[in-house]
Order: structure tokens, then sequence, then C-alpha cells
């Protein structure tokens, strides 16, 4: 009898730890909002997936593409970060969470980034969308667009904020790629989402993520919470030169959904094999502030034609804006130039004939203490380099066309 009872107690004992561990999982999958996926960024390799080509609602992970187009105008020089954008009765009539702008005021675009980034202001995003596109319903469309071009084939945008609208729906998996890109195509502009807080007119803000405190690594990048939504997150984390990108949609409360995706990245971490952790070398520049005034890059440079390396190095060099002639493409600045290795050699099998016989130009270049890969096709002309940049467009790339003379002044 008392060894029965034993074993019936060690067996409850058993099942209860058992309940413990799997009811909380299956508890967040039976969540008709929840989707979830890890991915890591230099191979695309997805590590983990829930339901994550599930249409659901985006909330203010919306927002992340409104400052993607945002970086992409300030990058073609459309506008600087010290340009002012008014704000309109619409846009100070948004809901919040919000900065509470007045009508005919102005806002500074990187304030306006940061309101996004830290406080995910409502009426910010507005004001963007309406200074960049007329109206955010053109904005929304472009925005759409856009996604298309990443790739986001699912995605549908209707608003700059993700306010509710039943039509704005995004997935887990088109999320982690807009997180990707964003860090892939405006390194110079990513910093911004690691800002733990910000001041404005005499405020303070704190970022509403987390996981900028709590889980080492990470640096950015975004939450949003409707009712409809639930608490959603993506983030972007890098340990030991591996970098993940994890994405939750539906999350119960702001700290579970942060507590869920922090387990998620740790045993994805936990899983990787040690020498994927040691990584690619890494290059290790000198830093030297970059000054575009001056038009002196320090560049060591790669050229590629179908798998040949030619290496050169020319350093403290002036750019010489003489020569106007041809066009060149830019697919991206990276932090690693392995991944600008990768997007060269992408690029040129997805554009096809137009860069077939092109060799990329790689170059290292400093901006600030922060040292980039960039990676251009130059010697082009204009009806080649906009055929490219079609074509890569088409494929989900990112593609600038610029006269040369424009690309030498950036």
């Amino acid at each position: 009898m008392c060894r029965s009872r034993s074993f019936a107690t060690a067996l409850l004992a058993s099942l209860i730890c058992f309940l413990c561990i799997v009811a909380p999982q299956q508890a967040a999958h039976a969540n008709p909002k929840y989707a979830s996926i890890i991915v890591e960024e230099a191979t695309g390799k997805v590590l983990y997936s829930r339901n994550a080509d599930k249409l659901l609602y985006p909330a203010s992970l919306t927002k992340i593409m409104t400052l993607y187009i945002l970086f992409e105008e300030l990058q073609r020089g459309g506008l600087t970060l010290n340009s002012s954008m008014k704000v309109s009765k619409v846009a100070a009539s948004r809901s919040p969470s919000k900065l509470y702008l007045s009508p005919n005021s102005t806002i500074r675009v990187e304030d306006a980034i940061l309101a996004l980034v830290t406080k995910s202001a409502n009426d910010v995003a507005t004001v963007i969308s309406e200074h960049l596109s007329g109206t955010e319903r053109e904005f929304a469309k472009r925005m759409t667009r856009k996604a298309r071009a990443l790739g986001m084939h699912k995605t549908v945008f209707k608003n700059a904020s993700g306010l509710p609208n039943r039509a704005q729906k995004s997935t887990a998996r088109e999320m982690a790629r807009l997180g990707i890109a964003i860090r892939r195509d405006f390194p110079q502009y990513y910093h911004y989402f690691s800002k733990k807080s910000w001041r404005y007119n005499g405020r303070g803000y704190r970022n509403h993520n987390k996981l900028l405190s709590s889980f080492s690594g990470t640096d950015g990048i975004k939450t949003g919470f409707t009712n409809a939504s639930g608490f959603n997150l993506v983030a972007s984390v890098e340990r030991n030169g591996v970098r993940l990108v994890g994405v939750v949609f539906g999350g119960r409360s702001g700290a579970r959904r942060d507590k869920h995706l922090i387990s998620l990245l740790a045993k994805q971490y936990g899983r990787l094999p040690q020498i994927q952790l040691a990584a690619l070398p890494k290059s290790t520049p000198t830093p030297r502030p970059f000054l575009p005034q001056d038009s002196q890059l320090q560049i060591a440079s790669i050229d590629e034609t179908n798998g040949n390396k030619r290496i050169r190095v020319v350093k403290d060099t002036t750019v010489d804006t003489a020569d106007t002639s041809g066009w060149v493409i830019q697919v991206g600045s990276f932090s690693r130039r392995i991944n600008a290795h990768k997007a060269a050699i992408q690029a040129r099998r997805m554009a096809g004939d137009p860069l077939s016989l092109v060799p990329a130009n790689i170059s290292l270049i400093m901006r600030g203490n922060m040292p980039l890969w960039r990676v251009r096709f130059d010697g082009l002309a204009e009806q080649q380099a906009r055929a490219a940049c079609a074509e890569l467009y088409a494929t989900g790339n990112a593609c600038f066309a610029l006269p040369t003379a424009v690309a030498q002044s950036g």
C-alpha cells in the first residue's frame, strides 16, 4: 500500500511538472493572435517558428516601415536630420500614444525618428506620412509598395502608425524580414532603435522595448499594441558575432511577451553550434571620423567579377567629383564585410543581364566612428542602372540608382 501511494505521489508530481512546462506553450499557441519566429540574420535561416505566416495586426510595428521610408529619404538627400515637418490638424488629432503636437507647429526629422522609436507617437507618424506623400493614405500605398519590393508579399499597410484598421495586416515572418532589411539598408540610422530614453520639450520618454535593458545583446527594434493585436515585438540581438531577429505577435501583456521572446532567443542561442558562435573573422579597421564636407573616405575596396577578386587599398582619398559620366546603383551598406560580399553576389545573380559583366565595388567607409561596407555597381548607363534596380526590386532586394556625380557626393 505504501509503495502504491509513493508511486502515485511521484506520478502526480511528474504530471504537474510536465503541465507547468507544456501548458504555457500550448496556451500561447492556442491564442488566435499568437505568432512567433526566430531568424538568423546572416543566413536567413529560420531557427524557430509558430504561425509565422498567419495574417495578424501589426499595430505599431507598422512604424518600422514608416521609418524605413523616412531613412530612404534621408539617404537620398531629400531630407536632413534637421529638416522641419509641419503638423496638420489631422496629425494633431491622432489618438494616443502621441506627443500632443499642436496644429501648425513643426518637428525636426531627428526628433520624429526618436518619437517613433521611444514614444511610438501616432501623431508624429502621420506628420511624416503627410510630409513625404501629401496624405497618409498615399503614404500607406507607398508603404505597401515598399513591402512588396522587400519581399513582404502578404503585408498591407493602411496608415503610418499602426492604429486599428481591419485591412492592415502582416505576418511574423514578414516583420522579421523588415527588421532585417532596415538594419541592412540603413546601418547609419539603425542606432536610433537602441535609444533607451529621449527628452523632448522638457519631458522624458522611455523606450517601450524593455529587451534593450533586460536581454544582453539587444540593440532594437520596436514594440506594438492594440486590443486587436495583443502585445507585439520585433527584437534584434547580436551575441558573439551571431545576430538573431525575433518576432512575437499577440502577447497577453507586455511583460509576458518580453519573457516569452527572451526565452525563445535564449534557447536558440543555446542551440547554435560553437563553431557558429565563433563566426567569421571580423574586419577591425581603425575608426576615423568621416567628414562629408572634406570629401574624404578611408577606403579598402574589393572588386569582384565572376568570383575573381581584385583587391586595392586607397587611404584618405579625396573623391573626384569632376567625373559625372555614368550611373551607379547601391544595394546596401553593411557592418560586416561577409554580408557585403553576399549582397554583391546575390544582386548580380538576381539582376541578371544588366549586372552580369559589371564588377561590384565593396568599399569600407567610415561614418563617424562606425565602419560600413558599402556595395555599389558603377560605370552603368542610366537605362542599365534602372533596369538592374527594377529586377532587384522585383525580387525583394534593395537598390538605389543614382547619377555618378550624386553618388560621389554621398
